[in-house]
Order: structure tokens, then C-alpha cells, then sequence
């Protein structure tokens, strides 16, 4: 079974903290949740961001979702992708010196990476954006191309592919983003 790596924290977006992690599931791989300075067993609180004609996002309290693997023990080969959640999470888990030294390794060896929304944060602090094309939540487009990259504007349902890397504005587009990083890792959906 093909193991996938996944980075939330507190406050990520609740659907895009459970939605991926529930339909790799689905598909057979292993996801491992896992979030700096929590354990097994322990939970994040979740957001849950809603677009309700305002001018951004709105916000309000999300489930508690739980972390299953450690940290500390992640053995970075023993992984064949990496999906970062969005939402608030990753304003601080890009300050952890760690989580930026695994999101290099996965594109150093060309693994998929699927970054939504704000996770693309953590993407250009850990230096890997340089003359790279992606999609984020809009707010993010100005990061994108301060760190070097090509921000993507495209319908929120969408997902935009660059190489290695898979991203999507928000979860309106998990099924485009979750086919393609699908894809990405060489496994197939079929009805």
C-alpha cells in the first residue's frame, strides 16, 4: 500500500483537512496525518471557510479532526506523496523548520505534492516555487509571485497541475485536485 503524507495543524480548512484524507483512503493509499508538536491520538481544530458573498471567505468552528501518525517518526522515503492542507494552518506550520525541510525533499525527488489554498504558503517558504505555475486561494497570488512563481487564476472548482505539483483556490475543487494528484501518483479512478 502507497503511503501519502498530509500536514494540518489547528485551524486548517476542515474540508480540506478530511476530504483528502478520507478519499486516498478510499482509493486504498495510507494516509498519515500528522501536525508538529502533536501525537497520535491527540486532535486539530478545524475551520470551516464558506464563501457567502462577503469579500473573502467566512469562518467558523470546523470538527476536531485527529492526528495518526507522529511527526517525529516520519520516515520521508517511505513516502510517495505529500498533500498540504489549507486553511490557517499554514501561516505557522511554514515557521517549523522540519515541515519546510520534508516539502523540499518532495520535490527534490519529484514526488506529487497537492497544495490547496493557503497551503501554498508553506510551498514558498520552503523555496521550491521558482519558475513553477500554481493556483492557491487569491489572497495567496501575491506570495506566489513574490516567491518567483506563476499564480494561476482559475474558477474555484478547478484544480491546475505544474509537474510534481497539483493545486486547487479551495475545496469547491477537491475532485478535479484529488483526481489529479490521483493521477499524479500513478493510481487510476474508474466508475
Amino acid at each position: 500500500m502507497k503511503k501519502i503524507l498530509l500536514f494540518t495543524g489547528d485551524f486548517a480548512e476542515d474540508y480540506e483537512t478530511m476530504v483528502p484524507f478520507q478519499m486516498l483512503q478510499m482509493v486504498g493509499y495510507e494516509v498519515h496525518a500528522v501536525c508538529p508538536d502533536k501525537k497520535p491520538g491527540d486532535t486539530v481544530k478545524t475551520a470551516i471557510h464558506d464563501f457567502e458573498g462577503d469579500q473573502t471567505y467566512s469562518e467558523k468552528v470546523g470538527h476536531n479532526f485527529t492526528i495518526n501518525y507522529d511527526f517525529n517518526q516520519v520516515n520521508l522515503d517511505d513516502y510517495a506523496g505529500l498533500v498540504i492542507a489549507g486553511g490557517r494552518a499554514p501561516e505557522y506550520l511554514r515557521l517549523n523548520p522540519k515541515v519546510l525541510e520534508m516539502v523540499r525533499h518532495f520535490f527534490e525527488h519529484n514526488k506529487p505534492v497537492a497544495a490547496i489554498c493557503h497551503g501554498a504558503q508553506i510551498l514558498s517558504a520552503a523555496g521550491v516555487l521558482k519558475g513553477r505555475k500554481l493556483t492557491a486561494y487569491p489572497a495567496v497570488g501575491p506570495e506566489i509571485t513574490l516567491a518567483g512563481a506563476e499564480y494561476q487564476n482559475i474558477g474555484v472548482n478547478e484544480a491546475f497541475v505544474d509537474g510534481n505539483l497539483v493545486s486547487s483556490p479551495a475545496w469547491p475543487g477537491h475532485p478535479a485536485f484529488m483526481r489529479e494528484f490521483i493521477k499524479l501518483l500513478g493510481g487510476k479512478l474508474e466508475a
